[in-house]
């Protein structure tokens, strides 16, 4: 049988291309049919690992977070309450433009993915040459904060696609709103956005008005920065920007932007921290997890948080240091009021202690106490400055010794005068303590003001060999099934030699086999123990909060002497 065809019969696009473009024209035909083929492969994978996902999840509550003290101990938060679960009639308008307007403008009208965001995002990448954007859609931020997804990889994205995809096609557009908004973090330890209406304006999220939801929502892309309790300025200027959306979306007018604006934002300045966070050192762990989470981009959902707090040690300081502090209010003569008294008004200035114990050698924080009474009040005075005195001794002695200079113990001035104020500071700034400071020789004296924390970091670096820790107070977090998303890496800073610190501690007291110190400031406004153990430094602060006189300093020395005989090594 004859193979000859007719001209006609012959590939057409072979009469109008030159000869030349035969060859390219062929392979890049079959490179086309090559990279559908893999393009459907593809396909076909995701879709069977995205088939793998229990989309039932999309409608749950994230589990709760479980917090452990340093030797695996639950730290009970029962009674705290969790994640309350809002419908999308619960919801207003408002909040709804001002949430698309702000985080996916096109939500209604894209199938869960943004392809004209993503080819943006896409060129963006690859001229950063890394992944800087990821335009991700609420759809796709419901996906990834559901199944944890955060590995920053094509791979993860692409998953993520097929995800979102399927929730598409299972939900509607308000049930996917909705879960969102009941599942994300909206910092200060709100969870869902009915708790966190309630932690910042005390109300529910039903009765939001328009410049509340505009705030609630500029604040989601960073909860821990823009919090309103923490920053309002900064939570204003957020609301202001989502405004701004509204208006480029369509939503409001720029003549409704000043009437919002115009309305009046009150915060729950008593907020539900007081009922979810329960205690002073809980309260630092949720500021220090929020940060972390921000940082290393990780999800809610059933965290395990490894504190480094000693949950007997916090327990056994606290009961001491109250029981010291109340024997000095039964004194005779004690002019203040107590603190059984603050009952009577809740303005009552008692007096007020805060502590804080730092392990030696890691910087692990074994115990936080910021206050006399977390119900009364939240506020964290181990972050608050107050004036040293005669506390400050041991760095006047540490910048003497690290200049080669004779430590006279008991005698700051003339330790000091060896060397001059400017070298004592600057050694004292190594050390942790920010100041301020005085130029003159009443530096030696103590005329220098820290916090807490500060002085704890401060006296491990002396018995660190001169090496500063970095305080913090978790050491691990892990996802459900035991993956460890965060761990802290211990690192120490070189602040003064080995010699030099021996010779600071020197200076110290030695108490019942601690060095220690005990001893008010010379205005006796102040009080300050610091206590050197064997693995830990306490530093603990008494005083008013309204700087008043305490009692003689020869009376509380003594007071406080025993209270460091009482804890023993």
């Amino acid at each position: 049988m004859s193979t000859w065809r007719p001209i006609s019969e012959v590939s057409f696009w072979k009469r109008w291309l030159p000869a030349w473009m035969h060859a390219p024209v062929v392979l890049m035909f079959w490179a086309s049919v090559s990279s559908a083929f893999v393009g459907l492969c593809l396909v076909f994978f995701y879709y069977l690992k995205a088939s793998n996902y229990d989309l039932d999840e999309v409608g749950k509550m994230p589990r709760e977070n479980v917090y452990y003290d340093r030797s695996g101990k639950i730290i009970d938060l029962s009674g705290t309450g969790g994640t309350e679960i809002i419908k999308r009639a619960d919801i207003p308008d408002d909040l709804v433009h001002a949430l698309i307007s702000r985080e996916d403008a096109r939500f209604f009208e894209h199938g869960g993915v943004d392809f004209r965001g993503l080819a943006r995002a896409m060129v963006r990448n690859l001229k950063d040459r890394d992944f800087t954007q990821g335009a991700s859609t609420l759809t796709m931020q419901l996906a990834r904060n559901t199944f944890e997804m955060r590995a920053k990889s094509l791979h993860r994205k692409a998953l993520e696609i097929a995800l979102t995809i399927r929730i598409e096609g299972r939900y509607s557009k308000d049930e996917i709103l909705t879960s969102y908004l009941n599942r994300i973090y909206f910092g200060s330890g709100a969870y869902g956005i009915e708790q966190a209406a309630e932690t910042y304006f005390g109300k529910s999220t039903r009765d939001l008005h328009p410049g509340e939801c505009a705030m609630i929502a500029g604040i989601i892309r960073g909860p821990h920065v823009f919090s309103p309790l923490r920053n309002f300025d900064g939570a204003i200027e957020q609301r202001n920007q989502t405004l701004a959306r509204m208006v480029d979306a369509g939503y409001i007018s720029d003549e409704r932007v000043e009437e919002i604006k115009a309305m009046e934002i009150v915060l729950n300045r008593k907020s539900r921290q007081n009922d979810v966070q329960r205690s002073y050192a809980l309260q630092a762990v949720k500021r220090e997890l929020e940060t972390i989470m921000e940082r290393e981009n990780i999800l809610l959902n059933g965290l395990n948080i490894h504190t480094t707090l000693d949950i007997g040690w916090q327990a056994r300081l606290e009961e001491e240091l109250n029981l010291a502090v109340k024997a000095l209010e039964n004194e005779k003569g004690w002019e203040h009021k107590s603190y059984g008294q603050h009952e009577m008004g809740m303005d009552a200035d008692y007096l007020q202690y805060a502590a804080i114990t730092t392990e030696t050698k890691s910087g692990a924080i074994l115990a936080l106490i910021g206050g006399r009474d977390f119900s009364h009040s939240s506020y964290d005075r181990t972050y608050a400055k107050r004036d040293l005195g005669s506390a400050f001794e041991p760095f006047v002695a540490a910048a003497a010794a690290e200049r080669g200079k004779l430590v006279l113990a008991g005698k700051p001035v003339q330790t000091g005068r060896q060397i001059g104020a400017a070298e004592v500071r600057r050694l004292a700034k190594r050390c942790g303590i920010s100041g301020p400071f005085l130029d003159t020789e009443d530096l030696f004296r103590g005329a220098v003001s820290a916090t807490p924390m500060e002085m704890s970091v401060g006296l491990a670096t002396l018995g660190n060999k001169g090496n500063k820790p970095r305080p913090h107070l978790i050491r691990k977090i892990t996802d459900g099934e035991g993956n460890v998303l965060f761990q802290m890496k211990l690192k120490a800073q070189p602040a003064l030699s080995k010699l030099a610190a021996e010779d600071a501690v020197s200076v110290l007291k030695n108490i019942s086999g601690t060095r220690s110190f005990t001893g008010a400031t010379g205005s006796e406004r102040d009080a300050w123990v610091m206590r050197l153990g064997p693995s830990g430094s306490t530093a603990i602060w008494i005083g008013f909060d309204t700087p008043k006189k305490i009692a003689a300093e020869q009376r509380l020395n003594a007071l406080l002497e025993e209270f460091v005989r009482r804890l023993g090594n």
